[in-house]
């Protein structure tokens, strides 16, 4: 009987193995939106600008495996730190389990379609730009407002 119930509703995200933990990313790629701090309010802003390494279409990275390396400030959540990051979209499956909500219908563990993420207009797809078209200093006219 335990069994059938999902993961994600009978273990805490401390529990997790890394698979079940990886699956929890439902592949909006809303985090690998780059953000800018206000120094003086400490307010977070999401732009549209994507890392680098982002695939806008597939909204995954496209090395993962190396994505520390390659991006030092690349951001690993885990269930220790995910609390920390207030930034992260209300939608995000980490963020949402985290503060006891439930999956939404949209997410792939439930919908059993990895696409079902896109279809249901919550990704990046179609909405973001790589950082690599944009010169750093204008990136403050490219803040959204869609993700949180």
């Amino acid at each position: 009987m335990i069994a059938s119930i999902p993961f994600w509703q009978r273990k805490r995200l401390g529990e997790m193995t890394p698979q079940e933990w990886e699956s929890l990313c439902d592949g909006c790629g809303k985090c690998c939106l780059h953000k800018l701090e206000d120094e003086d309010t400490g307010e977070v802003y999401h732009t549209e600008l994507a890392c680098r390494y982002l695939d806008t279409d597939s909204c995954r990275c496209t090395d993962y495996q190396q994505r520390l390396k390659n991006v030092p400030g690349c951001t690993v959540l885990s269930a220790e730190t995910v609390h920390l990051y207030s930034w992260l979209p209300w939608t995000c499956a980490y963020r949402t389990l985290a503060e006891g909500r439930p999956l939404s219908s949209w997410h792939p563990l439930l919908s059993g379609d990895p696409d079902s993420v896109h279809a249901a207009g919550e990704s990046v797809r179609g909405k973001a730009v790589s950082e690599d078209t944009v010169p750093e200093e204008d990136w403050e006219e490219h803040i959204i407002h869609w993700v949180l």
